[in-house]
C-alpha cells in the first residue's frame, strides 16, 4: 500500500540585504532588500508558481513580520495569501546584533551562537520553544505550508523538525532566497530539500560566493 500523505514544511529565507552580504547578524534590524535581493525573491517567486509547486494551491502561507521576509512573500507571490506570525521573526542577538562572528570572537575567541547564545538576546530555549511551535502548526494536518522567515530560526525549525535539539542548527545553513522542504521519508521526519538556490542562476547578477 502507498505511504499516507505526510504534512510538507516549504521554507524560503528572504533576499538579500546589506548585512546578509557582508555577514553581520540580522535579527531585529529591520533591514530592507537589496535590489539584488528583490531581483532572486521574484524569481524565488516563479519558481514556485511553476512545476511541480505551481502555487502551492491550498497551502497555508505565513511569514515573519520583518518587511525583509514580507517583501520576499510579496515578491514572490503570495503577499495576499500570507498571515504575519511573530514565531517566525529572527533570532534576538541582543548585544551582538550588528556584529559579525569575526568581531564578536575577537572578544569572545571561540564563540558559537547556537553553544553560547547571546548576552542580552534570546536564549537557546525560547528559540526552540518557537521552532516548536512551528514545526506543530505544519504538522497539525496534511496540507503543504508555506513560510518566508530568516536563516537562523529556519535552521531551528529544520533541526526540531529532524527531532534534534536546536543547537544542530550549527551544521546547518541557508542563503538569500534560498527554498528549502521538510518532509518524511518511510514515516521518518527528512530533508527532502534543502538550502536549493537553482532558481538564484537564472540572476545574472549571482556569484559563487552568494548563491
Amino acid at each position: 500500500m502507498p505511504e499516507p500523505a505526510a504534512p510538507r514544511l516549504l521554507m524560503a529565507r528572504h533576499g538579500l540585504t546589506t548585512w546578509a552580504e557582508s555577514g553581520q547578524h540580522t535579527g531585529r534590524t529591520d533591514i530592507p532588500l537589496l535590489p539584488q535581493g528583490e531581483v532572486r525573491a521574484t524569481l524565488l517567486g516563479r519558481r514556485l508558481h511553476a512545476a511541480p509547486w505551481n502555487g502551492l494551491p491550498g497551502a497555508e502561507v505565513r511569514t515573519s513580520p520583518l518587511s525583509r521576509s514580507v517583501r520576499t512573500c510579496e515578491l514572490a507571490g503570495f503577499g495576499d495569501r500570507a498571515t504575519t506570525w511573530a514565531a517566525l521573526a529572527e533570532v534576538d542577538y541582543g548585544d551582538y546584533e550588528g556584529l559579525t562572528t569575526a568581531q564578536i570572537q575577537q572578544h569572545r575567541p571561540g564563540w558559537q551562537l547556537w553553544q553560547d547564545g547571546t548576552p542580552g538576546g534570546e536564549s537557546l530555549d525560547a528559540v526552540s520553544a518557537r521552532a516548536d511551535e512551528v514545526v506543530a502548526w505544519a504538522r497539525a494536518s496534511t496540507a503543504d505550508k508555506l513560510v518566508f522567515a530568516h536563516g537562523h530560526i529556519l535552521c531551528a525549525v529544520a533541526a526540531r523538525w529532524l527531532d534534534q535539539e536546536v543547537d544542530f542548527a550549527a551544521h546547518l545553513r541557508l542563503g538569500p532566497a534560498s527554498l528549502t522542504v521538510l518532509g518524511a521519508q518511510h514515516g521518518i521526519p527528512a530533508l527532502l530539500r534543502w538550502n536549493d538556490n537553482a532558481h538564484v542562476q537564472q540572476d545574472s547578477s549571482a556569484t559563487a560566493d552568494d548563491a
